[in-house]
């Protein structure tokens, strides 16, 4: 692995705007655009194979998908075999698979499992013996022929192969895109807010889920928590459901609220209560802004460990969380520093990034990001660049286990 080199990933996004994967590549490379070396693959996809895979079940990310770019000759390596193949998907360039040695890999990958995704190739010139084992075709929206690659696709394989968008730059690209019903990698897009999808008021289930937070914040007796529970009984399943999902290692099922307080304390209580508040929106929803918000939680409260109390780190989920909790609620932040009490350290995080959460939760902003100071950043916190990969891959892995 390029022990100096950081993963940034980069949402696969279907129309209904839900995560069906990730691209994950490494930050020098996908800042330039430039090809990666033979190395540079076979280092990402040994490290992603010992983060994201499961001698028991395979792939940790579920029917989610991962693309990693390589060439033809390294299909065969035993570094990419050791990706779970059901769940990987290899992107090859069109200038790489012109030779039928190439065809010859691809065919080989596709029996063994594994998805191919071809980019920068001109369909009407790609060898057809090639295409017949080719997953996705990959083409930049900005293209002048991108009506017509579309239509051309669909005519030459209509069922076989699905084309996925790339370099979206507005919302209305990915509307364009959710209209023909492609996919598409939607860069940080989904980071920025949709032009008027804003409200000032809360809904009925997020209105009580902020009483909930107040109370337990202040110590509120469990059976004062459990009444207001009562009003919705899907909040209380859906809370408990999240709890026992977490992998605490309890050795037991949560039943209850009060089991829950007696067994985990209040503090793990109140961050709970921030996922059900990022779940419960109505406004906007967006699924895949949602996956990234508990992403940001927990990448940032995994950096926050090795230097935090347990509780401060915990409080590093609440504040990543909390960093996109404007754009899940349809509510501006000063707004939702308004109705929410939080502590002082974790609204200057929100606000300036500053103060001791603010350069952690940055950190796992950048990442998503693909933001040319991640290097320093991690450096200021004395972070390495496993550290900060570790703390990344295993977040996907959590996040996935709650199955939001």
């Amino acid at each position: 692995m390029q022990e100096d080199f950081f993963i940034v990933r980069e949402p696969l996004v279907n129309a209904q705007e839900r995560v069906l994967g990730y691209e994950l590549s490494w930050h020098k490379i996908a800042a330039t655009g430039r090809k990666p070396s033979d190395a540079e693959v076979v280092g990402l996809a040994r490290f992603v194979a010992d983060h994201l895979s499961d001698a028991e079940t395979g792939a940790l990310l579920g029917d989610q998908l991962l693309f990693i770019e390589a060439s033809p000759g390294l299909l065969g390596h035993e570094a990419l075999g050791a990706l779970p193949p059901k769940g990987t998907v290899f992107s090859l360039r069109g200038s790489d698979v012109a030779s039928p040695e190439a065809v010859s890999a691809v065919q080989a990958a596709r029996a063994f499992g594994c998805g191919i995704s071809l980019r920068d190739a001109d369909l009407a010139t790609v060898d057809k013996n090639l295409l017949s084992h080719v997953s996705y075709i990959e083409v930049p929206i900005g293209a002048p022929d991108f009506a017509a690659q579309v239509r051309l696709h669909r005519s030459l394989h209509p069922t076989s192969m699905r084309m996925i968008a790339r370099q979206l730059g507005s919302w209305q690209a990915y509307d364009t895109c959710a209209q023909l019903g492609l996919c598409a990698f939607v860069g940080h897009l989904h980071l920025t807010p949709r032009p008027n999808n804003y409200s000032r008021d809360l809904n009925p289930a997020q209105a009580m889920i902020l009483q909930l937070m107040d109370m337990v914040r202040k110590n509120a007796d469990i059976k004062q928590l459990e009444n207001v529970l009562k009003r919705d009984a899907a909040i209380s399943y859906k809370l408990l459901r999240y709890i026992n999902s977490a992998g605490f290692g309890l050795g037991c099922e949560i039943q209850s609220l009060k089991h829950a307080v007696t067994m985990l304390g209040y503090s793990p209580l109140y961050r709970w209560l921030a996922l059900l508040l990022a779940t419960a929106t109505t406004t906007g929803y967006s699924p895949v802004l949602m996956q990234t918000a508990v992403i940001r939680g927990r990448f940032s409260e995994l950096l926050g460990q090795a230097f935090l109390p347990k509780n401060e780190a915990e409080n590093l989920f609440v504040a990543g969380m909390f960093s996109l909790l404007d754009k899940l609620l349809g509510v501006p932040m000063e707004d939702v520093l308004e109705k929410i009490q939080l502590s002082e350290s974790v609204t200057q995080a929100l606000l300036s990034r500053e103060g001791i959460y603010g350069p952690f939760l940055a950190l796992a902003e950048a990442c998503e990001l693909n933001s040319p100071e991640l290097e320093s950043m991690a450096s200021s916190l004395c972070l390495s660049a496993r550290q900060v990969n570790e703390a990344q891959m295993s977040s996907l892995a959590w996040v996935q286990g709650l199955k939001l």
